[in-house]
């Protein structure tokens, strides 16, 4: 039986749409995080007291990453029983670190003068990334030994 093109577009559709929401009900906290950071990072910023602070900038990005990569280790700890030490990097570390390359340049190209990207905000992204899979893979190691899986 032949389904119509449009048929199986649809199908395909439905199907990502599910992976969605089952991705959402797994992490909600992290995909809350990566919304609220996209949405903070591309919005105009008024002046504030906090802006006369040296580096202030480059600690809110600091502390905004390392708060995304222990939170979607944790989750992913809390998820998997056995989780593998590559999954848990690739998740925690690299793909934090990439949408901090992603939000730096959409700044500089889509935010119509009022951001701008900058490669030390990355570099602050990436510290806090490390930091913070620091952090969760303490919790890793700390969950995996009170199971005594090693």
């Amino acid at each position: 039986m032949f389904l119509h093109p449009h048929t199986t577009k649809l199908i395909i559709f439905a199907r990502k749409i599910a992976y969605i929401m089952k991705s959402i009900r797994k992490y909600p906290v992290s995909l809350f995080l990566i919304a609220a950071i996209w949405t903070v990072c591309l919005i105009p910023i008024p002046e504030t007291p906090l802006s006369d602070v040296p580096m202030m900038d480059k600690w809110t990005h600091f502390v905004m990453f390392g708060v995304l990569s222990l939170c979607i280790i944790s989750e992913y700890v809390y998820r998997h029983r056995k989780p593998k030490g590559w999954d848990v990097a690739l998740v925690g570390m690299l793909l934090p670190f990439a949408m901090g390359g992603m939000i730096e340049l959409a700044q500089a190209y889509c935010t119509g003068g009022n951001r701008s990207g900058d490669v030390m905000d990355w570099l602050a992204d990436g510290i806090g990334v490390l930091i913070g899979a620091a952090i969760g893979s303490l919790l890793v190691y700390y969950r995996a030994r009170a199971r005594k899986d090693i």
